[in-house]
């Protein structure tokens, strides 16, 4: 069959369907498939909260979107080119994010009279038969039937010829965008050798759909993008969590600290917990406690035992690991508590993005508790923060919070490889012995940056007490004594605001030195924020994009850059929270967009924004 080619910059699809549709499965192929390439990437996994909602509803609808481009990207996207609906709930549920013009794919046996209704399509009405859908350009296949043919030799009952649906889609997608299917055979082979019905079933289904693409006289076009134009070297593409992860090994490495993660299953980060659990080659315990509260006490014991310790949640386990964070504020050892943010409050939004915790971070313990906080901006530089949140717990003797969210720790991006030689030294000492002319060990003596000596039990002559009470300053003995309370209080703050002499000071992303509006961003607004920054910039707008990394204390110079501006804008995936701070410390009459949906801000909306602040 004769067929034109087109070449297309950037591509947009979402893959939707019932969660037992296997759509996070082809949109993760689909997108390790294009990383092979070199295409620059963003996905948006978008799963459903019920572990298994009622099939064919609205409520059960699980989504990936896929954004790929021959030029640099920052986002999923804002709308789809493409939308893959297996049943009338995921067509119902993701139309308002397709383009006009865009193209439907629909498995027509999802559009059945018993999914129709349970989609809450009224009595007779089928969207794929009236004319509601003539602003898109739609593809019919009854994927079911097509593939239940395919596989009409092999000895599987219908459910399990059923469930290589998605394999029939993804083949037909290869098809269509020009691609090999050699990376998914190689999936399935590793993942189903052992079970050779169904391996050969699931490839003859991939390859049925791309033969179906390629044989059927609907389809004239195929499309391809080339790849994108970025730095040299290995890359591969990695989610958020595993990113965060690695970085943590490569952290636990260069320190020489073994690495102990005390940790309860929570979503969206219980991903870390199974991710390091793969990893005792390199050293990494892993530890699933009881609860929350074990969780982390466990983590604090490794730490006062010499190991690098952390745990990992999201905004409920933090609340539960409250009193304990502050055990290690009061102990004054390093430890990494990892919350990967949701929808609150309560158990809230489980499996949606929010960035509703930077209060908690910064407050959500009892007493005067200072701990720094430090933010993740995407998928791969989840690694560099994790790798950083812990040169800063070991170095300056703290507690630290790394904060990421749902959006960072499921989506994907490229990430290139980085070199063990070219990672900052994390130089750890351990108190070997007394010193400083001490006569007895002093375990609240401390050093130019304000912190306490790291002494391993069991090293003689460096017996000391711990508990969560308060110390006496310097000899660290119990003590109710007003004056001493608030000079300890005073100076564990201190020591935290210190920090600020031994992080980079704050950059900005894009845009002038001074103007008429900054952006001023953290966590996973970033990519839409840039992207937005960057297509106003091409039109003239005087705007610059600054994102932090480092939430408390701030760079030395962050006051300095936000008066370069007349107006400075933070957008936020919840009700304003960096919003409140910046004004707090810096008597600043910022301006916030707040969206608190469970999904990202997009690069549309912060553009209209912008543009009524800055008229142009």
């Amino acid at each position: 069959m004769s067929y034109t080619e087109e070449v297309l910059q950037d591509v947009v699809i979402k893959f939707a369907g019932d969660s037992g549709d296997g759509m996070q499965l082809t949109g993760s192929q689909f997108t390790n498939n294009t990383a092979l390439m070199g295409i620059d990437l963003a996905t948006f996994p978008d799963f459903p909260a019920e572990i298994r909602a009622p099939q064919g509803t609205l409520p059960g609808v699980s989504g990936y979107q896929l954004h790929f481009s021959s030029s640099r990207i920052y986002t999923p996207g804002d709308h789809c080119d493409v939308l893959v609906a297996m049943n009338a709930a995921a067509l119902k549920v993701n139309l308002k994010n397709l383009k006009k013009g865009g193209r439907i794919i629909a498995n027509t046996d999802g559009f059945d009279a018993k999914n129709l209704r349970l989609a809450n399509y009224p009595d007779g009405v089928n969207p794929l038969e009236d004319d509601s859908l003539t602003n898109y350009q739609v593809i019919k296949m009854d994927v079911t039937k097509m593939t239940r043919e395919a596989l009409k030799d092999f000895d599987l009952g219908i459910k399990e010829k059923d469930r290589a649906k998605n394999m029939f889609v993804l083949g037909f997608l290869y098809w269509m965008y020009n691609r090999s299917m050699e990376n998914t055979i190689g999936f399935l082979t590793e993942k189903f050798g052992k079970k050779d019905t169904i391996l050969q079933s699931n490839i003859k289904a991939l390859q049925a759909g791309y033969n179906y693409a390629d044989t059927t006289e609907t389809f004239t076009t195929r499309f391809t993008v080339e790849k994108a134009r970025m730095n040299a070297g290995y890359y591969r593409s990695i989610m958020g969590n595993q990113a965060l992860s690695y970085g943590l090994i490569a952290a636990s490495k260069k320190s020489g600290l073994q690495l102990f993660l005390g940790s309860y299953p929570i979503t969206p980060a219980s991903d870390i917990l199974h991710e390091l659990s793969k990893h005792k080659s390199f050293g990494v315990k892993t530890f699933q406690a009881e609860d929350e509260i074990a969780a982390i006490t466990s983590a604090i014991g490794a730490s006062y035992g010499g190991l690098l310790g952390l745990t990992t949640t999201s905004g409920p386990g933090m609340a539960l690991k409250a009193e304990a964070m502050g055990l290690a504020v009061m102990l004054e050892i390093p430890l990494l508590v990892i919350n990967i943010q949701r929808g609150g409050p309560s158990t809230g939004l489980p499996t949606k993005t929010e960035q509703s915790d930077l209060m908690q971070a910064y407050y959500g313990r009892n007493g005067e508790c200072p701990m720094p906080v430090i933010s993740a901006s995407t998928p791969s530089d989840c690694f560099s923060a994790a790798y950083e949140a812990v040169r800063i717990s070991v170095q300056h003797m703290t507690p630290v919070i790394l904060l990421s969210d749902g959006y960072i720790a499921n989506g994907a991006e490229p990430w290139k490889f980085p070199k063990a030689a070219d990672l900052p030294e994390i130089e750890v000492k351990f108190k070997t012995e007394l010193g400083h002319q001490e006569d007895k060990f002093q375990p609240y003596l401390r050093d130019e940056k304000l912190v306490r000596p790291w002494a391993i039990p069991g090293t003689a002559g460096l017996e000391h007490r711990i508990g969560g009470i308060e110390k006496q300053n310097i000899t660290g003995n119990v003590s109710y004594d007003p004056d001493n309370h608030q000079l300890m209080v005073k100076i564990r703050e201190e020591k935290v605001n210190k920090i600020a002499d031994y992080i980079p000071e704050q950059k900005l992303d894009s845009g002038p030195e001074k103007g008429k509006l900054l952006v001023l961003g953290w966590g996973s607004t970033y990519g839409a924020i840039k992207s937005a920054v960057h297509e106003l910039l091409q039109e003239g707008y005087e705007v610059a994009h600054a994102h932090l990394r480092y939430v408390r204390p701030f760079p030395k110079n962050l006051g300095e850059i936000l008066n370069n501006y007349d107006q400075v804008l933070i957008p936020e995936i919840n009700n304003g929270q960096l919003i409140k701070i910046i004004r707090d410390k810096y008597l600043l009459d910022a301006k916030g967009y707040n969206k608190i949906m469970g999904v990202p801000i997009t690069k549309g909306e912060l553009i209209e924004v912008i543009k009524q602040m800055i008229p142009h």
